[in-house]
C-alpha cells in the first residue's frame, strides 16, 4: 500500500533540481536517495514532509499521515536541552507525563547510557546528538522515517548500531535515507532512487547493485544515441547524394526521395538521448612530489598519550614506507587521532619527538575532521593565492575547477557548504605538493562522487598515506597496510574485515 505518491513532481531553484519524478513509498520499503552535494536529497525530504512545495508536479500522502523528518543540523534552541529533555519534549502535553516511559524505551532501544541522558546537547559529541535527533523522531511513532545523512558523525560501532535499529524496525514503516555511505546504504536499503535533473531512475536494489545497474543502463543509452546519430549522419550523406543527382537529372522522385531521408534523420536526432552525464560539484586532483627515501617515518615504540599525558598505546617498532597507504582501525577513543597528531607533530618539528624519525625529505599534506587547515574567517580566493604564491588568475580558475564558483570566492570561507569546504582542502593539499598524506576522516562532507574521486587520484598517484575514517568503502578500496589499536597496543592485521565484524557482533 502506497503511503506517499509522487507524480511528475519537480523542483528548480537556480536550476532543475530533479524533474519528473513518479515515486510510490510504502511499506516494507528501505529507500536510499543517491544524488551530488547540493542537488536535492535533502529538499526532496522537505517535500515529503510537506514543508516545501514542489516547482511542479503532485503529492499525495494517505489521510493523517505522521511523516517523521530526521535533519541533519540541531536547532540552536535545543542545545541548551538535555539529551532526554530533547526526545520527551516533542511528545503532547497529554502524555508528557503518563507516557514518559515512551523515552525511555526508544532510548534503550539505542542503547543510550543512563549519564549521557542527563548531559545538555551542546556537551555531546556531534554523533550522540545525531542520535538524540533521531529518538526525538521516533518517539513521535511516525508512520513514514525519513533520515537525512544519519550516518554524519557516527562511528562504525554507532554506524552499525543504527543498522542494525534501522533493520529491526516494523516492516510496516517505511525508511528513507539519503545518504553518501555506500557500506551504510547496501546495509539499510532495498531500493535506490538517483536522483538527476531530467529523468531520475529507480531500482528495487540496494545502492551497489543499483548502481551497477544504473550504469548498465546509461552505457546502454549512450550506445543506442551513437548509434542513431551514425544512422542520421548516414541518411543525410545519401540525402546529399540524391539531392546532387536530382538537381543534375531534374527527377522530382529524387527531390521527394532527398526530402524523406532528412526528413527521417531529423526525427532520429530529436528523438536520441545522450547518457545523463553527472555535473562535477568540483574536481578533486592530488598531487605526488616523489622521494628517493624508502622509508619515510620510523616508529620507536613510541608512547601515544591524551594531552594530560595518560599513556592511550605504544607503536612498537614500526615504519611508514614509501607507498604505504596505512589505515588506522580501533573504536572510538583508543587514540587514533591523537596518534595522526603525534606524526603531524613529528613532521612539522623534526627531531622534537623521541622515538619519532622522520625522514627530511617528507613533505606533509594534513588533513583533519574540523578542516581546520582552511579559516572560516579567511576567503578562498585569498587562502589560495596569498598561502602558495599562484596569482589572482590562476587562483580563481583553479577554484572554480574545485567547484567554488566565481561568486563564493571572495565570501568567507565559514558560508561554504560542507561539500565545498572538502574540495576547498583538497585543492589546499593538491598546491601543496606533498609526498605524504595525513588524513582524518577525509570523505566526511565528500558525495559519492568525490569520495571515489579521492580514492582514485591516492591510488593513482601511489600516494603515501596515513589515514583514520570510520567510512568501510573508503578503508576496503584504499588500504593496502592496516594497524589495529585495541587494547593499549598497536598491532598490524592483514586486512579490516575482522574489526568490522567484531564492532557488529559487539553492537548487535
Amino acid at each position: 500500500m502506497a503511503l506517499i505518491s509522487l507524480k511528475s513532481l519537480g523542483v528548480t531553484m537556480s536550476a532543475p533540481l530533479f524533474a519528473n519524478l513518479d515515486l510510490t513509498i510504502g511499506s516494507g520499503d528501505r529507500l536510499g536517495i543517491v544524488a551530488a552535494n547540493g542537488r536535492g536529497k535533502s529538499t526532496l525530504l522537505k517535500c515529503l514532509t510537506g514543508e516545501m512545495e514542489p516547482t511542479s508536479g503532485d503529492i499525495t500522502r494517505t489521510r493523517g499521515l505522521r511523516v517523521g523528518h530526521v535533519e541533519q543540523s540541531v536547532a540552536p534552541a535545543l542545545l541548551t536541552r538535555s539529551f532526554h529533555q530533547v526526545v520527551a519534549d516533542v511528545l503532547p502535553p497529554e502524555q508528557a507525563e503518563s507516557e514518559l516511559w515512551r523515552v525511555d524505551v526508544v532510548l534503550d532501544s539505542l542503547d543510550v547510557p543512563e549519564p549521557m541522558r542527563e548531559r545538555p546537547m551542546q556537551a555531546l559529541s556531534g554523533g550522540w546528538q545525531r542520535l538524540a535527533l533521531i529518538a526525538r523522531v521516533w518517539v513521535t511513532d511516525p508512520d513514514v522515517l525519513l533520515l537525512d545523512e544519519p550516518t554524519n558523525h557516527l562511528d562504525l560501532a554507532r554506524i552499525s548500531q543504527l543498522e542494525t535499529w534501522l533493520n529491526t524496525l516494523p516492516r510496516e514503516v517505511p525508511v528513507v535515507i539519503a545518504s553518501h555511505d555506500r557500506a551504510f546504504l547496501d546495509a539499510t536499503t532495498n531500493r535506490t532512487l538517483f536522483l538527476r535533473p531530467e529523468q531520475s531512475p529507480v531500482f528495487a536494489l540496494p545502492y551497489s547493485r543499483a548502481r551497477q545497474a544504473l550504469d548498465d543502463v546509461d552505457a546502454s543509452t549512450e550506445r543506442k544515441f551513437q548509434r542513431d546519430m551514425k544512422v542520421a549522419q548516414q541518411l543525410r550523406r545519401q540525402a546529399a547524394k540524391l539531392n546532387n543527382i536530382g538537381i543534375n537529372s531534374g527527377s522530382d522522385l529524387l527531390t521527394v526521395k532527398t526530402k524523406q531521408l532528412n526528413q527521417r534523420a531529423e526525427k532520429l536526432e530529436e528523438a536520441a538521448n545522450p547518457a545523463h552525464r553527472e555535473k562535477s560539484a568540483g574536481a578533486i586532483k592530488l598531487a605526488n612530489r616523489g622521494t628517493h627515501a624508502k622509508v619515510l617515518i620510523t616508529l620507536d615504540d613510541a608512547a601515544v598519550e591524551t594531552p594530560d599525558g595518560t599513556l592511550l598505546f605504544q607503536t612498537g617498532r614500526r615504519h611508514i614506507c614509501q607507498g604505504d597507504r596505512i589505515v588506522l582501525l580501533g573504536r572510538n577513543g583508543v587514540g587514533k587521532s591523537r596518534f595522526v597528531t603525534l606524526i603531524r607533530n613529528a613532521i612539522i618539528e623534526p627531531d622534537t619527538l623521541r622515538n619519532v624519525k622522520v625522514t627530511p625529505s617528507t613533505v606533509l599534506g594534513y588533513s583533519d575532521q574540523a578542516l581546520s587547515g582552511i579559516s572560516g574567517d579567511d576567503t578562498p580566493l585569498a587562502l589560495v593565492s596569498r598561502r602558495y604564491d599562484i596569482g589572482e588568475q590562476r587562483a580563481r580558475s583553479l577554484l572554480a575547477g574545485a567547484g567554488v564558483v566565481i561568486e563564493m570566492q571572495e565570501k568567507k570561507i565559514g558560508v561554504l557548504s560542507g561539500g565545498q569546504k572538502a574540495r576547498l582542502m583538497m585543492l589546499a593539499l593538491r598546491l601543496a605538493d606533498p609526498n605524504f598524506y595525513l588524513l582524518d576522516e577525509p570523505t566526511n562532507h565528500l558525495d559519492i562522487d568525490g569520495q571515489e574521486a579521492l580514492e582514485a587520484e591516492l591510488l593513482a598517484h601511489q600516494a603515501s598515506c596515513v589515514l583514520a575514517s570510520h567510512d568501510r568503502s573508503f578503508i576496503r578500496a584504499i588500504g593496502n597496510r592496516f594497524w589495529l589499536i585495541e587494547k593499549r597496543k598497536l598491532t598490524e592485521v592483514e586486512d579490516p574485515e575482522d574489526f568490522f565484524r567484531s564492532v557488529v557482533e559487539t553492537s548487535g
